[in-house]
């Protein structure tokens, strides 16, 4: 039968083992996202920068030639024309200017002597004076102030514009000395498709890269994490106690220093808990020894004792008043010590793994009364327990655990004290309740620490420290666990849960049935 506590110690290694699967993909998925976010960092910026430099170039050289081809158009043309041309000279010259080898339109604008313009269109549905920018036509016919670095009124001038979506280069000059004005427009469409083509070419080199980084990124990551995964794995077993895993050390990187590093860890660790254990042992087998080697001296000071005893309670009044004092203390102290030495012997049981459970099926109402019953307790506990809850567990240790909570709860809380039995999802589960002063918060957390008592200023109280250890050990062995905890109405409660079937049949022994084996 699973307890409780099994069950949320069960969840958390399920959560934990969640969590380290997860914080191992997101380092994967990290690994992959830093190098994928730096190659496409630097693959965009590689293509921003070519496109850029390629546009640049691309435009100016166009732009460049045209324009260097309209000034020798406009100087050896439109220069050569008279002051006083008619309309369709404007109109043969621009079209001659439009023949060169640039592929661009011309206007040419001449002043009329009686006063008005006349204009000379190279291709009237391509280029009229409605296309040049105002700002172009205003910066072409202003005449500028001849100084010692300026020896031309006039400059030539361009300006890139876009109508329906296609790029258009405009330029216009004015010929020095009363000719025409000429504007030139060229398409700057082909550059455009040049230009279009290169920046699908950087973005699928783009993507390439991208998916290149993708793939080297798991490359990378699987060669990093392989290692550290190994090193995860083997931590957990070393957590799982087993201390002689070692890691294969290959290479001389920072993780081979790390895997190093850990299996000198694992080494240390091993021989301190082997010598841990080895103190430990000798520890238990001193107790254990000890305890033995005290018992024949003890029956014997015990029988001594009980003389003694008989002859204190006996009429004839045989023992000097004087040393009566004095005889009761060695009577009590030798109980004391008789008590100590078998709980001991238990504790050395339960450390070596050798206590067994001798299960029987038992009414636990009858079972508690009879535990009150036998230390003379009846008149201060107060029992709430439904007869014919039939529970599979040890009574000899029920009666231990039951007599050391009950024990514990009318010396520190006084009588009465409440016992109430329930079943819980199959579990049996006992509550005794005292109606004292509480348990203080800094002693909860060691209530079931051997040795350990309340008061470091009584030493020599009654009892030993071990009852409640020893009745916990007793909850372990049947599969169960005890509680402690400050009631809010008052005073402490403590739980005994236990499964009903007695726990795993493993470190248990049955009596045997009629005609079977044990």
């Amino acid at each position: 039968m699973t307890k409780p506590h099994d069950k949320l110690r069960g969840w958390a290694a399920a959560r934990k083992a969640i969590l380290a699967g997860l914080r191992f993909t997101s380092l994967r998925l990290r690994l992959v996202v830093v190098f994928g976010l730096v190659a496409l960092t630097a693959a965009v910026s590689a293509s921003g920068i070519a496109y850029w430099l390629n546009r640049e170039a691309v435009l100016t050289r166009a732009q460049d030639a045209a324009l260097k081809d309209f000034r020798q158009q406009m100087q050896n043309r439109a220069g050569a024309l008279p002051g006083d041309v008619s309309q369709a000279e404007l109109q043969a010259t621009a079209e001659q200017m439009a023949n060169s080898s640039q592929r661009y339109s011309v206007l040419l604008v001449a002043e009329k002597k009686g006063g008005g313009q006349i204009v000379g269109y190279s291709d009237l549905d391509a280029f009229t004076l409605a296309k040049v920018p105002g700002s172009l036509q205003k910066a072409v016919n202003k005449k500028q102030p001849l100084t010692s670095g300026n020896k031309s009124p006039y400059h030539l001038y361009w300006q890139r514009t876009v109508d329906h979506n296609t790029p258009y280069l405009v330029g216009g000059a004015k010929v020095i000395g009363g000719g025409p004005t000429g504007y030139m427009l060229k398409s700057l469409e082909p550059e455009a498709k040049d230009l279009s083509s290169l920046g699908w070419s950087l973005a699928i080199a783009t993507g390439l890269a991208l998916i290149g980084s993708a793939l080297l990124a798991q490359a990378a990551a699987t060669t990093v994490l392989k290692p550290v995964h190994r090193l995860g794995v083997a931590a957990r077993r070393l957590g799982e106690g087993k201390l002689d895993t070692r890691l294969r050390v290959s290479g001389t990187d920072e993780l081979a220093d790390l895997s190093r590093t850990f299996n000198r860890t694992a080494e240390n660790l091993e021989k301190k808990v082997a010598d841990m254990s080895a103190r430990d042992e000798a520890s238990r087998r001193f107790v254990a020894d000890m305890s033995h080697e005290l018992r024949t001296p003890l029956t014997a000071i015990t029988a001594v004792t009980e003389v003694l005893e008989e002859e204190l309670d006996a009429e004839t009044g045989s023992v000097d008043p004087m040393i009566e004092p004095a005889v009761r203390l060695v009577v009590s102290e030798t109980r004391r010590l008789n008590d100590l030495v078998e709980n001991l012997m238990e504790v050395t049981r339960f450390d070596a793994g050798t206590a067994r459970l001798v299960l029987d099926d038992v009414d636990i109402a009858d079972q508690i009364t009879a535990c009150i019953d036998a230390r003379a307790w009846l008149d201060a506990v107060e029992l709430d327990a439904e007869r014919g809850i039939m529970v599979r567990l040890d009574p000899r240790r029920l009666d231990v655990i039951l007599a050391n909570l009950i024990g514990n709860a009318l010396k520190h809380g006084g009588s009465p004290v409440g016992v109430s039995v329930r079943l819980e999802d199959a579990q049996l589960v006992i509550a005794v309740r005292d109606h004292g002063p509480g348990i203080p918060e800094d002693v909860l957390p060691h209530v079931f620490d051997r040795f350990y008592k309340a008061s470091a200023s009584r030493p020599r109280s009654e009892g030993s420290g071990l009852g409640l250890s020893i009745a916990l050990e007793n909850a372990h062995i049947h599969r169960g666990e005890i509680t402690a905890a400050n009631s809010p109405e008052g005073g402490a409660i403590f739980t005994l849960w236990l499964p009903r079937d007695g726990g795993e049949t493993e470190g248990t022994e049955d009596e045997p049935a009629e005609g079977g084996q044990a």
